[in-house]
């Protein structure tokens, strides 16, 4: 069982507020407000919470990876993201090739 502090990498729609406190979301970010963005991972989209000093270094279709503690609501959960992870310049078909090649080994669940 992984720790409260430790950030756990899911895809959007893996995650159970219930018990995932604390994610890591990769994803673009596909709409942006004063307080928020909005990641689509592929898979799902989630509003993530931001400080405003951070939402002025993020733009839209930017790739980012959030690091961030859940927060139920109505609609499963939302973020507050905790670090936010400038990934321009990342491959993602090469990096979920990866990551399918860990799963298959039983690197990561």
């Amino acid at each position: 069982m992984p720790y409260k502090n430790h950030y756990v990498k899911k895809y959007i729609n893996e995650v159970n507020p219930e018990i995932d406190f604390k994610v890591k979301i990769v994803g673009l970010v596909v709409d942006k407000t004063d307080s928020s963005i909005l990641i689509d991972d592929g898979k799902d989209k989630v509003k993530v919470f931001l400080e405003p000093e951070m939402i002025e270094k993020i733009g839209i279709h930017q790739l980012v990876s959030v690091f961030g503690s859940t927060i139920p609501s109505e609609d499963g959960f939302e973020l507050k993201a905790d670090l936010v992870q400038d990934l321009t310049g990342l491959n993602l078909n090469l990096y979920k090739k990866v990551e399918e090649l860990y799963k298959k080994w039983g690197c990561i669940k």
